[in-house]
Parts: structure tokens; C-alpha cells; sequence
């Protein structure tokens, strides 16, 4: 009876039901079921769940209960008021025919409407499309039509990537394009690359940024139909740099794109800004003369968070990527199955955050405005064990502070106040007072000048320690070494933000039914307002 209604209400989810997350969110019997001799709020040891992940109860961050979200695309649908959400469906066994486009609809970043299938795969093997792969859409006011530029793939074909299109007046019914397409060789570029075609305008033109082999193709257009090839523009050393996406904010022209191979510890998402487009494409001319002065090559988030796209509704400009999903025998296994030598899996549920714009007009990810009031069910932060901790204060190596258990979708927040340059503190789940293992994220000095770093880190006395890879990008010490930290889980995937403009994406199995910490390791930290929530 209990797997009844569990696939009962991953059905909602799946259909983008509204009242499905309220169903999911609290802890009832059921998600006790064979565990009810357990004092589950007064016990602090560690629990390892067969299913840890339920993989069909995603909905902040979402994911179709019968697949996983590949290579968002999104764009704001000015016809509808709406987040256009397109992305590549991918399942643990693909057809020969694979990576439909699906798509799903939002207003606001956390709340999702299931739009299923809008352009199918090829039927047969010997059509270009057989399989499809990023692209983006746009709509024409004038023509009053929606238009899809999509990767069509088959190695079979004499091309094994063009660009093709589709269009549709409704964005329900689509109809391909079987006349048009654009074939790399045609204009001096690889037909092996020749990928992810993304568009926006300026000035009243159309512009099309396409990957090809260590180069990016761009071309022209009045009327989003007929389009002419102005050249090419370096990619960063031997880099691939994919899933571009160019737009203007404020003052400054920016290319985000997803740094794929051959480096494979830098697989992240970055940026690279400019005054001017024309600026933008002479970006990699120099790259080390002409990142962002973040400090880090204009990375944007971990290697949690990949293939983000951006849209704005004029208002805000939201990033959407993936999470990717982790493979292993146990949440342990999963937890560390990533870093520099060991590539995260391709798809998983789709992460939103807010694109934050300094005034230096460099990039980073903050909080998205609806999260907290969706996450408004407030839950019990009990003090459950601790070590140097007293009357908020936690001091000397090794302090902690750990907290009653979670559920399946958590807000945490709360504020840590350091003494100055040298602090260091972290926040732990899946622990507990008996854990041989558990998972950290430490907000970490780096270097000099009072720069900071999210890590990740397997602590316990069986723990690996520093998990390479999966870090965060570099950011400055606040000014009053006051970190105002709100986090989100919705199942293993999580998000932290420090002081609403810095974020960092990770995949943690094990969360749910454990006890969470904050930690110090040296010197003296306080923390205060320490909430959690659910929905």
C-alpha cells in the first residue's frame, strides 16, 4: 500500500501538479514504515537508507519521475508571462532514437509545470535527427511564431551534427523543418562539432553562436529565418567550450558557456564579459589577460551544476543547469564519485539560481526570491550533541554543534560571525554521534587577501577529507566577517547561499532522516538565527 501512493504522488510531480510537493514534504508514518520502534526525535545515531535518493519526489529542483533533465534551455515567453524551460530528456536506457526536447514552465525559478514532449527524435536511422541535442528557442512577434534551433545528430549522416529548426504557433504543435539546416563545412567549420546554436538579438539583428571544433561559428539575421555566416571566434586554448548562451546586462555583453574537455578538473560553467560583442569574440584571444577579475576564471558554480543557460523576464535573469545524479552501492560511494579524474554522470534534476551582477560588473549565483516561501513550514532545530559549544559560541578545533534530523526538502539558515582573516567553519550532514563518515561543506580560507572558498570534504574518523573537484569558486571575505548562510535540499541535491550573492551546488545522498552540524576548526566562531523549514 505504501509503494501505491509513493507512485501515486511521483505521478503528480511528474504532470507538474502544484499540490504534489505539499504531499511530499511532511514525514508521515509511511516514511517511517518498519522503523516505528525508533525514538527517530530523541536519537542521534546514523541512518542509511536503502532508497536514500527518491528519485521521483523532485520538485524544486526538478526532475521527471521517468527520466532525468539534460542541457537546459531556457527563455522568457513574453506571449505567456512565463519561463519557457526546454531541455534534453535523457533515461537510463536511451532508444536508438534519443534525447527528445521536453520542457516545463515557471514564473518564478521553484515552482514547475510539466509541458511534456515538444520535439521528438528522428523515427528512423537514417534521418539527421535521430538524435537531438542543445539548441534554444525564441519567439517572432512579427510572425507571431515560436522557433526551436536544435542540434540534430547520426553519425551515420555525411555531417554528424547540423543545426535544424522547427516552429509552431502555440508552442504545443511543432512542425520540423526537413528543407533547412545549417551544415558546418558549408562555411569552413567541422561537420564532427557543430552544435548548441544559441540566439539573441541586438539592435533589431539576430544573431546565432554555434560550437564547433576549438571555435565558435556566429551568424546573422533580420527575420530569424535567413541566416548568413559572419566568422568564427576563438575558444580557450584547447578547451571545448559548450552550451553558449551571449546577452547584455546593463552595461556589459557577457558568453557564459560549460568548459567540457580535455580539462576535466575545470569542467564548470564560466563566464567571460566584455563591453561589446564585438569584444566578447576577442575574449580568448588572451584568456589569462581577459577573465573576469573574480579570480578565478569566471567560474560560476562546482562541478554540481552544469550546461547553465540564462534567461531574463527583464526583471531578474535567472541560470538554469543540471545536477548531475552519482552512481555507487551506498551514499558513500555516490558522495565522493566525483572530481578532477572522475566525471560526474550526463543529466540529472534541474538547478535554478539568480544571476547576481556586481557593480565591477563581474557575475555570480544568489538565491532565488521564491525559495524561501515555498520552504514555509517551519521544523525543529533541536540541539542534539555538541563539543566546545556554548551559549552560541563554538571554539577550538574541531567544535561542533549538531542538530535534530531532516526530511526530504530542508531550509536551513543561519549566521555565522568570525573573528577576522584565518576562521574557518563547515556544515555537515549525514552525521551523527556514531558516523565514520560524513559530508562538509567548509567555507575555507584560500591564499591571502581574505578570499574564500566553498570545499568539500568526507570528514569522520574513515573520512577521505578534501574531495577534489567538487569546490566552489573564490570569493571575498565579507567586511564584517558576518556570513548570513541559507541552504536548500530537495532530496540529495543541495544548494548554499552566503549573504544572498554566493552560491555552490552540490549532490549529497543521506540526507534525509540525519542529523545535520555546524563546525569550527579553530579560533572562535558564533552563530545565531538558526532555522529550518520544509514544505
Amino acid at each position: 500500500m505504501n509503494n501505491i501512493k509513493k507512485i501515486f504522488v511521483a505521478g503528480l510531480v511528474c504532470c507538474g501538479f502544484a499540490a504534489a510537493p505539499t504531499t511530499l514534504a511532511s514525514c508521515s508514518d509511511d516514511d517511517f514504515a518498519g522503523d516505528a520502534q525508533k525514538n527517530w526525535a530523541g536519537t542521534t545515531e546514523t541512518f542509511s537508507a536503502v532508497n536514500d535518493d527518491t528519485d521521483d519526489a523532485f520538485s524544486t529542483y526538478y526532475k521527471h519521475a521517468l527520466g532525468r533533465i539534460g542541457d537546459p534551455m531556457p527563455f522568457y515567453d513574453k506571449k505567456a508571462g512565463d519561463f519557457k524551460v526546454l531541455y534534453l530528456q535523457d533515461y537510463n536506457n536511451n532508444s536508438e532514437f534519443y534525447h527528445p526536447i521536453w520542457a516545463v514552465s515557471t514564473k518564478d525559478g521553484c515552482h514547475y509545470e510539466s509541458l511534456g514532449e515538444i520535439i521528438a527524435a528522428g523515427t528512423n536511422a537514417n534521418q539527421q535527427d535521430a538524435a537531438i541535442g542543445t539548441g534554444c528557442a525564441v519567439y517572432n512577434e512579427k510572425e507571431g511564431l515560436y522557433y526551436i534551433y536544435y542540434t540534430g545528430e547520426n553519425a551515420r549522416c555525411e555531417s554528424r551534427q547540423v543545426v535544424m529548426r522547427a516552429t509552431s504557433s502555440d508552442f504545443k504543435t511543432w512542425t520540423k523543418d526537413r528543407e533547412w539546416r545549417l551544415n558546418g563545412p558549408d562555411y569552413g567549420f567541422s561537420g564532427q562539432d557543430f552544435r548548441d546554436p544559441q540566439i539573441f538579438e541586438d539592435g533589431g539583428v539576430y544573431y546565432m553562436v554555434i560550437v564547433s571544433k576549438n571555435r565558435f561559428a556566429y551568424f546573422k539575421s533580420s527575420n530569424l529565418k535567413d541566416w548568413t555566416c559572419e566568422g568564427g571566434f576563438n575558444m580557450v586554448w584547447d578547451r571545448m567550450c559548450e552550451c553558449p548562451d551571449v546577452f547584455k546586462m546593463g552595461n556589459w555583453w557577457y558568453l557564459v558557456y560549460s568548459e567540457a574537455y580535455p580539462t576535466s578538473w575545470s569542467r564548470k560553467v564560466k563566464y567571460m564579459m566584455a563591453d561589446s560583442f564585438e569584444g566578447l569574440r576577442r575574449c580568448f584571444d588572451d584568456p589569462g589577460a581577459n577573465w573576469p577579475k573574480d579570480d578565478k576564471e569566471g567560474v560560476l558554480d562546482s562541478r554540481a551544476f552544469y550546461a547553465g543557460k540564462t534567461a531574463s523576464d527583464g526583471q531578474n535573469r535567472y541560470i538554469w543547469g543540471w545536477c548531475p545524479y552519482r552512481t555507487g552501492t551506498t551514499f558513500h560511494d555516490k558522495n565522493i564519485a566525483v572530481g578532477a579524474n572522475g566525471e560526474p554522470n550526463w543529466s540529472g534534476a534541474l538547478v535554478c539560481h539568480r544571476l547576481v551582477q556586481h557593480e565591477n560588473g563581474t557575475l555570480t549565483i544568489g538565491e532565488v526570491p521564491a525559495m524561501a516561501a515555498k520552504y514555509n513550514t517551519p521544523a525543529e532545530a533541536k540541539v542534539m550533541d555538541s563539543k566546545g559549544y556554548n551559549n552560541g559560541n563554538l571554539t577550538g578545533d574541531d567544535a561542533y554543534v549538531l542538530f535534530s534530523r531532516l526530511g526530504n526538502h530542508n531550509h536551513i539558515s543561519f549566521t555565522v560571525k568570525t573573528a577576522g582573516e584565518g576562521d574557518k567553519f563547515g556544515i555537515s550532514f549525514c552525521r551523527g554521534t556514531d558516523a565514520k563518515k560524513y559530508y562538509t561543506m567548509v567555507v575555507n580560507p584560500e591564499w591571502a587577501n581574505g578570499r574564500r572558498k566553498v570545499n568539500f570534504e568526507q570528514e569522520g574518523p574513515e573520512g577521505m577529507g578534501f574531495v577534489e573537484g567538487i569546490d566552489g569558486y573564490i570569493f571575498p571575505r565579507p567586511a564584517d566577517n558576518t556570513y548570513n548562510v541559507s541552504i536548500y535540499t530537495d532530496n540529495s541535491v543541495v544548494t548554499m547561499y552566503i549573504n544572498g550573492v554566493y552560491g555552490y551546488t552540490q549532490r549529497i545522498y543521506g540526507i534525509y532522516k540525519n542529523c545535520w552540524s555546524i563546525n569550527n576548526y579553530g579560533g572562535s566562531i558564533s552563530v545565531s538565527n538558526v532555522q529550518v523549514s520544509n514544505y
